[in-house]
């Protein structure tokens, strides 16, 4: 089945909903069994509580730049790999780091829906 929107629209789709704080733009790019390894402490966050985490306004993205990012495409898979800087507020506190990630899309019922995302904290350039 081909689909209108394609990995990477759908990844700037999650990076811009993320810093819009539009949950339901969020909801519809996150596979119902979503799972995100932590980039700051390595721990697994199901969909469900990523999504309460940002309701709460316990983090806030205040900008993601998408610095580099590549596609790689298996049937109805695939896999972007990139660099990003991020800043925004955690807990309180204010963050800024730079990372490599991995985001792992499938296409599902006709759109790209992200499974997996995990995140690795890089030194500036």
């Amino acid at each position: 089945m081909k689909t209108a929107v394609d990995p990477l629209a759908a990844e700037q789709q999650f990076f811009s909903s993320l810093t819009s704080s539009d949950m339901d733009a969020l909801e519809k790019i996150l596979a119902r069994d979503f799972l995100l390894v932590d980039v700051m402490s390595g721990s697994e966050v199901t969909r469900d509580a990523f999504m309460d985490v940002l309701r709460s306004g316990m983090l806030k993205f205040e900008d993601i730049k998408a610095l580099e990012k590549r596609v790689r495409l298996y049937d109805n898979t695939a896999i972007v790999t990139g660099r990003t800087h991020m800043s925004g507020h955690f807990n309180g506190e204010r963050f800024a780091l730079n990372s490599r990630y991995t985001h792992v899309y499938v296409e599902l019922h006709g759109r790209w829906q992200l499974v997996s995302a995990q995140g690795t904290q890089i030194a500036p350039d």
